[in-house]
């Protein structure tokens, strides 16, 4: 573990908004859904290494010992009430520990492999219509929008699940079409809109992305080549290892190669060093500041950050929602389960979180 200066009290981070030991109502909704969850991963992997005679079998193994481990954690929320916390961000790295165990190290790269071809191919067009808008707050709303709409594409979110796997051209303007209109379940974009108006622009921002595909490609992308034309140093941060269909940070780099060439302004930044990758240290969809790797931290000290951008449920909103950052931070997810849409005060699904704080 090690020190991240943007923490603003690392003694008292907790990056988990639930804690299913104290809270009965999320346990009574979230261990039911894993255990759903757990059968249509066991699915994923089996067919992810379809030529390996072996891996219905370790399929099969996955699953009773995600299950067997599931129940042991329900079982203790009595003995572990007030002294340890469980919040939704062990259950879904419980996942990834026991794909790798049953030799499921990425069951999710050939979907990832394809939605990056996809995006890529349509990253020229998505840069071109960000351009055509000469509006400032205009444009900062379509690519926040554009962030978010590319959240969309979460192969870990059951419904989400279902419309890519029914509507095989579903791609980011029909996502666009399906987030939640304005005003937001947590809008803050006024608020950034405002401080890019009247500050100067950021010297560093560290963005944590999230998925592969349109999500990355055509929706963090664009953000942050805005960024760098305003001449703020950009560093993407990404998995250490695969989870989910989640990009990690050598997938990027490779994207970043092919992508770069689309554009002056990313293909400068990429070979200046002022966009940069790194591995963030995580190996599920969550992300624990107190476990980022030291040369992270060191990039982020180094380069003064003051913008700290988080995207995505994993990151956003089953951690971090609510934790406190030493610089200004703008959090960023689509709410794709109604459960958590409703607990957090809403009532529809693919509800927006916009979340921009001051530090």
């Amino acid at each position: 573990m090690h020190s991240c200066t943007l923490l603003q009290d690392a003694a008292n981070y907790q990056p988990d908004t639930l804690d299913l030991n104290t809270d009965a109502k999320a346990a009574a909704y979230w261990f039911p859904c894993f255990r759903e969850l757990v059968g249509k991963f066991a699915k994923q992997a089996a067919n992810s290494q379809l030529d390996d005679d072996t891996a219905e079998q370790r399929a099969a193994q996955f699953q009773a010992a995600y299950l067997c481990q599931l129940d042991e954690h329900q079982n203790n929320i009595a003995n572990n009430r007030g002294k340890v916390v469980l919040g939704t961000s062990e259950l879904l790295k419980l996942n990834e520990t026991m794909l790798r165990r049953y030799g499921f190290t990425d069951p999710w790269l050939r979907q990832k492999q394809q939605e990056n071809a996809s995006a890529k191919a349509r990253l020229k067009q998505r840069l071109q219509e960000i351009d055509d808008i000469a509006n400032e707050d205009a444009r900062w709303t379509e690519l926040v929008r554009g962030v978010l709409a590319g959240n969309m594409f979460d192969w870990g979110a059951q419904a989400i699940a279902t419309i890519l796997e029914q509507d095989s051209n579903f791609g980011l303007h029909a996502a666009l079409e399906r987030i939640e209109q304005r005003p937001w379940l947590l809008d803050n974009l006024d608020a950034w809109l405002q401080r890019l108006h009247l500050s100067p622009a950021h010297k560093c921002a560290v963005i944590f992305v999230d998925n592969s595909g349109v999500d990355v490609v055509l929706g963090v992308l664009p953000f942050a080549r805005e960024l760098l034309r305003r001449g703020t140093k950009v560093l993407l941060c990404a998995n250490s290892e695969p989870s989910l269909n989640d990009v990690t940070s050598r997938e990027l780099s490779e994207l970043l190669d092919d992508c770069a060439c689309q554009c002056d302004v990313l293909d400068s930044a990429w070979r200046s060093g002022r966009l940069l990758v790194y591995a963030n240290g995580q190996s599920g969809p969550c992300l624990d500041m107190r476990t980022l790797p030291r040369e992270l931290c060191d990039a982020i000290a180094a380069n003064e950050t003051d913008l700290l951008v988080i995207e995505g449920m994993g990151r956003a909103l089953h951690t971090n929602l609510n934790a406190q950052f030493a610089c200004e931070t703008l959090k960023l997810a689509v709410v794709k389960n109604r459960w958590l849409a409703k607990y957090l005060g809403g009532d529809k699904m693919f509800a927006v979180i916009c979340k921009y704080e001051r530090s």
